[in-house]
């Protein structure tokens, strides 16, 4: 199958599904549908995406109420892949979480809520990965304040001008 063929037979499931302009092979789902969506991709015969290379955090910006989640999808059987992006609300990061699904994603669903606080609904062991459990924030949210310290510890500016 070719990139217009798979979208056609996702849309033909799903009407809410948008095709982002910019990007011949991402669709745009929403938190609601995406574990009937998730589940979809990787049970259809004709998809089969068995596997999941990267899911990236999104922040888009300051002006913006949305944060985003993006989910490289690969069907090994088929060798085509696609992207998905689903936008979430900054006010309630929530999504469901595909870590049952695709294995894969235990420990990137684990990375982007330490980074950015998504949440991933189901996920079974959602804590943080990389930072200290008591680390205050989301250090790649765009609106997130650098501390000036941690217990006691100073913490210096890399350099001006990084944030």
């Amino acid at each position: 199958m070719n990139n217009t063929e798979i979208i056609n037979k996702i849309k033909s499931s799903f009407k809410n599904i948008s095709i982002d302009e910019n990007h011949s092979d991402r669709i745009i789902s929403t938190p609601k549908e995406w574990e009937e969506l998730s589940k979809f991709l990787r049970n259809d015969y004709d998809l089969f995406f068995d596997s999941m290379m990267c899911i990236t955090g999104i922040d888009e910006g300051v002006d913006s109420n949305n944060l985003g989640v993006v989910y490289n999808l690969h069907s090994m059987k088929y060798n085509h892949k696609i992207e998905v992006y689903i936008p979430v609300d900054k006010k309630t990061p929530n999504i469901f979480s595909v870590e049952k699904i695709w294995r894969m994603a235990e420990w990137f669903e684990r990375e982007i809520y330490d980074m950015y606080g998504i949440v991933f609904d189901g996920h079974s062991d959602l804590r943080r990965i990389l930072l200290p459990d008591d680390w205050d924030g989301f250090p790649l949210r765009k609106d997130y304040e650098f501390p000036k310290t941690w217990h006691g510890i100073v913490v210096d500016k890399i350099k001006d001008g990084w944030e």
